[in-house]
């Protein structure tokens, strides 16, 4: 073989390699570069759309659940805590119920205090005598009786329908003697009185002078007419449960 014989198989050579393909062909596609960046594009977009639905989608909504699960909880210890502090509020209204109860049932009179009721009103009698001038009558308490033996229940309304069949009440018909200024001051003091007394049928009438008593040796004595009061003080109490029990039957309609 001759050199020109060798240069032409070189060239037909190269012409054979310029013909032939430099990229793998699958059905009639040749691969090149950008086809197989494409499909590399392609098949991680895909993988990574199959991770987001399969593995973080699942995730995603067990995380919401979780969420939501741990919203209800916090909402339900809310909940309870507020219901702890709505018990303790309670409590304190209900301490200072009980406190008020008992304020107010100390103004209302008892057993107790009606047996020292007399020697009240004599006490206050005597005090309202030791501040008049000597030459002025003094006033007297000449009747205190007992209305009744025994204590009765109020239901006829007489204090309003509210306190039918809690509240009892003691009634002692008094008389006092002496003059306006007197009888007002002994009347003031009873109303300072710690237990809750009520005066009813109040009536006032001139006392009578007794004929021989209205001028000494000629000389009339001159001061402010005494007047005879009457009223009937009534002492209120609150009914004991057993008493409360019994007024209720008392005051039902019979079938």
């Amino acid at each position: 073989m001759t050199l020109s014989e060798d240069l032409n198989f070189a060239e037909q050579n190269g012409e054979f390699g310029l013909e032939s393909p430099a990229y793998p062909v699958v059905f009639g596609i040749s691969f090149t570069p950008k086809i197989i960046g494409i499909l590399v594009g392609v098949v991680g977009l895909a993988g990574a759309l199959y991770i987001v639905l399969n593995l973080l989608m699942p995730a995603w909504d067990t995380y919401q659940q979780k969420q939501a699960k741990i919203t209800e909880l916090q909402g339900q210890v809310d909940q309870k805590k507020a219901s702890i502090k709505k018990i303790d509020q309670v409590k304190a209204e209900l301490d200072q119920a009980k406190l008020q109860q008992v304020q107010v049932l100390s103004l209302f009179s008892n057993e107790k205090t009606l047996d020292t009721l007399l020697l009240d009103l004599n006490r206050l009698v005597e005090t309202g005598n030791a501040k008049v001038p000597g030459n002025l009558g003094t006033a007297k308490l000449k009747r205190f009786v007992p209305a009744s033996q025994k204590s009765e229940a109020i239901n006829d309304g007489s204090l309003g329908k509210l306190v039918d069949g809690k509240l009892k009440r003691s009634s002692i018909n008094i008389e006092i003697v002496g003059t306006y200024e007197q009888t007002q001051s002994i009347l003031r003091n009873i109303e300072r009185l710690q237990p809750l007394l009520i005066v009813k049928d109040y009536q006032s009438t001139l006392a009578r002078v007794p004929a021989d008593s209205s001028s000494e040796k000629g000389v009339q004595k001159v001061g402010p007419a005494s007047i005879n009061t009457n009223f009937q003080l009534q002492a209120l109490m609150p009914l004991t449960p057993e008493e409360i029990a019994a007024s209720a039957a008392t005051a039902a309609p019979k079938k």
